[in-house]
């Protein structure tokens, strides 16, 4: 049986609509934690232009393979072992990252190295769109969100909603500048940035 995530159903279309746009210039992306790989297929059915690279740890590999074969599509790839934490990333650029709802599950350390891992891999002009919760200037955007950060942390004290400014200010340490932060369903951002420059933090 194919792994299923509700939540992947309920915002796929709604991300889809942002990466319409931020991704109608790029050729290859990698998708960081893909989970169950529902968000691969349809992104790759509905995106057919891009090359979809999906990763995750190992040990999801399975259900993720499961979902690709029953959708048959040639442009999306079978996972790579991808652990942000590590450095042994994949060795190609691709022209866009996406990620959702990673940066609230890993440490912030975690989150550093993966912005070190997107520096890697993205060259100039390379486009990071990036779906989940966060806060501004140290606010929850709703009560909901204040309920899942206390959740999170009771889980994992070290990870937690993150807050806008000190992501952004992550991404910029490398090159990266805003371009788009929209709105999504259930108190969420898609978050998209281009690569302007190839510094390091």
């Amino acid at each position: 049986m194919k792994p299923y995530s509700q939540a992947c159903e309920r915002n796929r279309a709604p991300i889809l609509a942002v990466l319409q746009e931020a991704f109608a210039g790029c050729s290859a992306v990698l998708e960081i934690a893909s989970g169950t790989g529902q968000h691969a297929v349809y992104f790759g059915a509905e995106l057919p232009h891009l090359a979809w690279q999906t990763s995750e740890l190992s040990e999801h590999h399975a259900g993720i393979v499961a979902w690709l074969a029953e959708a048959e599509l040639p442009n999306v790839l079978p996972p790579l072992e991808l652990d942000v934490n590590r450095t042994d990333w994949p060795q190609r650029r691709y022209d866009a990252v996406f990620t959702c709802n990673t940066l609230h599950i890993v440490a912030w350390s975690a989150v550093e190295r993966m912005f070190a891992g997107i520096a890697r891999a993205l060259p100039v002009n390379g486009v990071l769109a990036v779906y989940g919760p966060f806060n501004y200037d140290g606010r929850y955007t709703a009560d909901s969100n204040a309920q899942f950060d206390a959740w999170l942390k009771a889980r994992d004290p070290a990870s937690g909603i993150r807050d806008f400014a000190n992501v952004d200010a992550l991404a910029r340490s490398y090159g990266f500048a805003l371009e788009r932060d929209v709105a999504m369903p259930a108190n969420n951002r898609t978050l998209v940035w281009r690569r302007l420059s190839e510094n390091a933090a």
